[in-house]
């Protein structure tokens, strides 16, 4: 099972910061959590888009402890305790990552066995290699790890920061520059004033947090970016790129 095959969507964990009640834990926090189609269905009042993950590398593991608990009760239907757990973790994987991941499965979940395996090594060995140079350009970041004889030549794992996701913010910001502004669906409904003839009419909604509403501005940017975009036809101008990532980084 491998967190980061999900979707940037999937990811994403809606908090009711509000009613300041955690949902699904037994005391741990003190915040109502909404996992899977539950979490992002629907707008609510006070509620923040989050993701547990940063740079590809887990930073709320309480998020994380709600995806795996609802991926196995309400999407495997299964009973954790009953099934061996392989699990694939990035190439930068900490220690204390390994180690808190190995405690929430053996305490929480009382898993009979665990084995932790490098996403790279899955991958080339799923083509067949035991041996081979493994790109994985995924929606936070690309990283470009040499796989040996089944196992990761640490020293030499490469780590960028450009992704799925960064092109989406790219896209944005080229959108608001020309003046374009992604209103988010939930903001407006559709008035028929004459028959076959609409207009649209903006919603007030001041409970609305910043976050829900980025999200939301997002899921329709990613639409443009995966429908329209593509990649250009001329060689690939590397000094230009970065020229914008960077004005990206400093806005």
């Amino acid at each position: 099972m491998d967190v980061d095959d999900m979707t940037s969507n999937e990811k994403n964990v809606a908090v009711d910061s509000k009613n300041n009640v955690k949902d699904s834990e037994k005391g741990k926090g003190k915040r109502k959590l909404f996992v899977g189609s539950q979490a992002l269905g629907f707008r609510r009042d006070h509620m923040e888009v989050l993701s547990p993950f940063k740079d590809g590398i887990v930073a709320d593991w309480d998020i994380v402890d709600s995806i795996w608990d609802h991926a196995f009760r309400e999407c495997l239907l299964i009973d954790p305790k009953e099934h061996p757990m392989l699990l694939a973790e990035p190439s930068s994987n900490s220690q204390q990552q390994r180690e808190r991941t190995a405690e929430l499965m053996f305490e929480k979940y009382t898993a009979p066995a665990l084995f932790l395996a490098k996403n790279a090594v899955l991958t080339s060995f799923a083509s067949g290699r035991a041996t081979s140079l493994v790109v994985d350009s995924g929606g936070g970041s690309t990283t470009i790890t040499p796989v040996h004889d089944g196992y990761v030549i640490q020293k030499a794992v490469a780590f960028s920061p450009i992704g799925g996701e960064l092109l989406t913010d790219c896209l944005m910001k080229s959108l608001e520059s020309k003046g374009v502004m992604i209103k988010p669906r939930y903001s407006f409904k559709r008035k028929e004033i004459q028959p076959g003839v609409f207009q649209t009419v903006d919603l007030d909604l001041p409970n609305t947090t910043d976050s829900y509403k980025l999200y939301s501005q997002r899921v329709i940017a990613s639409d443009i970016k995966e429908s329209v975009c593509r990649a250009p036809d001329t060689p690939y101008d590397g000094v230009h790129f970065f020229i914008l990532y960077l004005q990206y980084l400093i806005a």
